[in-house]
């Protein structure tokens, strides 16, 4: 059987179910008590592959991929014509527009794109100050909004990490978005991951978690998240690290995030993993430009479909996939011009989203599903293992005064659009109560 091209693979692991991980540790469930989303708002994010500082990664990675795959169709792709950078002005115009309509997620930064250069050593063809600026670009103007993840170490070629350079063989078992990392134990993809980590500490770039190149991962799936814990609590100290490995395109499989590897939750020292999964394929121009995107399969022009539609619809976080080489689209900026109409759809429709950061969605699943509940009478005590802003409750509705949190009574707004933190509203025979919730012990009365 001819090997799969990188787009065929990516279209069957969206297709794929996902493999089933080690969910851990579960507290107890307390009746009459349930989690809502943030403020009783649908979460919605846009997670940005591809991306790195002022290298076009497509330029660089197309003929590494045609030289490790040769006979399948990298040598038709008009690389050559490519411009080489994706320019820091259109970091900065992506960015104001993003900022202007509220739209958070989760960023790319290769660290060692295409083998063309180190972000902390140097890149090749641009001058060192170049680099620094489009470095603190990311860093002042990206980060308040948007998660940095490595994409592994190159996005192509495989690098051994006692020497820092490329292994010598150049076929598909030695290219990270394919078949290196399958049956790869923790301690080989942890050390690996953290190599990538490393690269972006050096130049000071925050970050809780990764994304995976290609198939990278799906042959050691357990392996993958448990490397992912370990990395970026070693590196950064990530209290609850997060990774993009998984997209459901299509169908009624739930898209929420999973936590995984739950363990300590009694303790000083909690840990977990969460999977942070993609609802959509990219449609907005693919990584390789090859095609102009499909706009209205994410939300039709009457507002009515559409696969945003059918997540948000059912209250379940909508995450966008896209590529920033097909945002960029060689200048084109086809994929941004997809994303401005996509977005402008959504808040014509919607008005109860909430844009968050990936690791913003990963705090609040991980309190969602690892938050312990008690009643006590009147009380309701509560032992988190993580604090989380905006943590939303669903409560049966008592005779007694409004409610207090922490000792202080919450302010009663008129309907769940208005909650906030601090906040409480009545619907129905239940109460909703919105708080910024402290790891440890609280009490909501």
């Amino acid at each position: 059987m001819a090997p799969l091209t990188r787009r065929q693979l990516l279209r069957s692991l969206a297709a794929a179910p996902l493999a089933a991980q080690v969910p851990g540790e579960r507290p107890g469930r307390e009746p009459g008590v349930e989690v809502l989303n943030p403020r009783d708002r649908v979460p919605v994010s846009l997670i940005i592959d591809d991306s790195t500082c002022l290298v076009n990664l497509n330029k660089f990675s197309i003929p590494q991929f045609a030289l490790a795959r040769p006979g399948l169709n990298y040598d038709t792709l008009p690389w050559r014509s490519m411009p080489r950078e994706i320019p820091d002005d259109f970091v900065r115009r992506f960015v104001d527009w993003a900022g202007e309509n509220g739209v958070r997620g989760k960023y790319s930064i290769v660290p060692f794109p295409a083998c063309v250069g180190r972000l902390d050593r140097t890149l090749p063809g641009w001058p060192r100050k170049q680099v620094d600026e489009s470095i603190r670009l990311v860093r002042e103007r990206v980060t308040p909004a948007w998660d940095i993840h490595p994409e592994m170490i190159t996005h192509t070629w495989v690098i051994d990490l006692k020497t820092g350079h490329p292994y010598a063989e150049r076929n598909e078992r030695f290219v990270e978005n394919w078949r290196w990392s399958d049956n790869r134990s923790v301690d080989e993809l942890a050390a690996y991951l953290s190599y990538a980590l490393r690269i972006l500490h050096n130049v000071d770039l925050p970050c809780e978690g990764v994304t995976t190149p290609g198939g990278f991962g799906t042959g050691a799936l357990p392996q993958l998240s448990q490397a992912t814990l370990e990395a970026c609590r070693d590196v950064y100290q990530a209290e609850i690290p997060h990774y993009f490995r998984h997209l459901i395109r299509e169908g009624d499989q739930s898209v929420e995030p999973r936590v995984e590897y739950a363990s300590g939750l009694g303790g000083d020292d909690p840990k977990c993993c969460v999977s942070i999964i993609g609802c959509t394929a990219d449609w907005s121009g693919g990584w390789d430009c090859s095609n102009r995107g499909d706009l209205d399969r994410f939300i039709t022009p009457d507002l009515s479909s559409g696969r945003m539609v059918e997540v948000i619809d059912r209250g379940e976080p909508a995450v966008m996939v896209c590529h920033w080489t097909g945002i960029y689209f060689n200048g084109e900026e086809v994929g941004l011009k997809i994303y401005q109409e996509v977005v402008r759809r959504l808040h014509a429709k919607y008005d109860n989203l909430i844009w968050m950061k990936n690791s913003e969605l990963a705090r609040y699943w991980a309190a969602r599903e690892l938050t312990k509940f008690r009643r006590e009478g009147a009380e309701l005590r509560i032992e988190a293992p993580f604090a989380c802003p905006d943590f939303t409750l669903r409560l049966s509705r008592g005779k007694s005064a409004p409610p207090r949190f922490a000792g202080m009574p919450l302010r009663e707004v008129g309907s769940a659009r208005a909650l906030k933190a601090g906040t409480w509203a009545v619907q129905g025979e239940s109460i909703l109560a919105c708080v910024d919730m402290p790891k440890g012990a609280s009490i909501l009365s």
